[in-house]
């Protein structure tokens, strides 16, 4: 029989916690939105146990965000909150910035101009976090991937979701500049929320220009997500299914 130090134990459960992490986001990505959250729990359990706030965090600000996505915003505002409480004073400043942008998101989806508000004071906080960050700060591997760049997406996704265009439009524009064209399904999504953008601006034919790169590149990386997004920007293009380039774009997509 063998035994184990409590430092060994403790880091096979912030393993557990990691993978459950990849494979709840992977699960949640394809519509499997009752295994994901069976997956992120399982996750935040053995986080806590292995007595990893930081970690646990991560996974209930996922979990927040699923729920944020899938109809049921209350419940995601409070997650994403309770998760940036419970973690936020041995959080680095990249894992602060990332629960906090949960926060704005979860705001946004609540709806409401009181969280609007809160969702910029969150947006703001985020940024604040970030900059706090230096090459002498230690961040979970996982964290790798969270940057201006990425706070600049959220920001601009907030703006698109607040209908407010004229600030959502040329911050999409300069975050999709720079952005690496070989992650598919990123680019997408992104471009995703340019489309609607556009829409709520009133330039519906630029709007059906992104709209088909959105959809072809749909179709080169399959994804629930993008999928939805595809349907999401359909439906809002209904309004001009006047315009010529509108016309054609639904009468080769019907929304579903």
């Amino acid at each position: 029989m063998s035994t184990h130090t409590g430092e060994v134990g403790r880091q096979l459960l912030r393993e557990i916690g990691e993978l459950a992490q990849i494979a709840g986001w992977i699960a949640s990505d394809a519509g499997q939105h009752e295994e994901a959250e069976r997956i992120y729990r399982l996750g935040i359990s053995a986080a806590r146990q292995a007595e990893d706030h930081t970690l646990a965090g991560n996974l209930a600000g996922s979990l927040a965000y699923q729920m944020s996505n899938t109809g049921r915003e209350a419940e995601g505002l409070t997650l994403a909150q309770a998760a940036f409480r419970d973690a936020e004073t041995e959080a680095p400043p990249k894992a602060r910035a990332l629960y906090l942008d949960r926060v704005a998101w979860a705001h946004t989806k609540a709806g409401g101009t009181e969280n609007g508000q809160q969702a910029m004071r969150a947006l703001g906080e985020a940024g604040q976090a970030l900059s706090e960050d230096s090459e002498g700060t230690e961040s979970p591997a996982y964290l790798y991937w969270v940057d201006a760049g990425e706070l600049r997406i959220m920001e601009s996704r907030v703006y698109t979701e607040l209908h407010r265009p004229l600030r959502a439009v040329p911050l999409l524009r300069e975050v999709l500049s720079g952005y690496d064209a070989t992650h598919t399904r990123e680019m997408a999504l992104y471009l995703s929320w340019l489309a609607v953008a556009l829409a709520d601006a009133n330039e519906p034919e630029e709007a059906a220009a992104v709209a088909e790169r959105v959809i072809s590149l749909g179709s080169d990386a399959p994804s629930e997500r993008v999928a939805e997004r595809v349907r999401i920007i359909l439906a809002r293009l209904q309004e001009y299914a006047e315009v010529p380039e509108v016309a054609a774009l639904l009468a080769e997509h019907p929304a579903a």
